[in-house]
């Protein structure tokens, strides 16, 4: 299994509609982000226009699209990123796939972009999602207590943050 990561271009659009849709990966994405055609061909557009404070990045697996991941800047002079968009077609889910994605992105981002700390918010009954951010390198900074109104309730939000001496060489 090869896992690439490419930017998102114009034609990945009907694929990611599909994904942001399903039933099985809408109820864990946040409320902001578009689920429809427009809303989707804006992000890519501002992907291309603006690469390094900006990203959606189609998950690749031997060629073929199976995911989504996403990134902006939250503090330019800081080099800080907040990353997002995390997303796995269910039918290349149970393979890890997402795993070594995160760790294709954590890398871009760090030494090619030149971030120095990447963070994200996962919610607190997004167990799947916890765990991986955990296996990716991610570490558990907090918990934002019922921050959030999802499916008729209020929801923590579980905090992560990875610095650029978590990807550097142990000495």
């Amino acid at each position: 299994m090869n896992v690439t990561l490419r930017r998102a271009e114009p034609r990945d659009v009907d694929f990611l509609l599909e994904l942001m849709t399903h039933e099985d990966v809408d109820p864990y994405m946040a409320v902001i982000r578009p689920r429809d055609r427009d809303g989707l061909l804006e992000e890519i557009e501002r992907s291309q226009s603006e690469p390094e404070e900006y990203g959606r990045f189609v998950i690749e697996v031997d060629g073929e699209p199976a995911g989504l991941m996403g990134f902006q800047v939250a503090n330019k002079r800081s080099r800080i990123a907040n990353l997002g968009s995390l997303a796995v077609h269910p039918s290349f889910r149970g393979k890890r796939l997402a795993d070594e994605a995160a760790r294709l992105f954590q890398r871009h981002l760090v030494f090619e972009l030149g971030y120095h700390r990447l963070q994200l918010e996962i919610y607190g009954f997004n167990e799947r999602a916890i765990k991986h951010a955990e296996r990716a390198g991610f570490i558990r900074e907090g918990v934002k207590r019922k921050a959030y109104w999802r499916h008729g309730e209020w929801v923590d939000g579980v905090l992560f943050g990875l610095v650029r001496e978590d990807l550097e060489p142990k000495p």
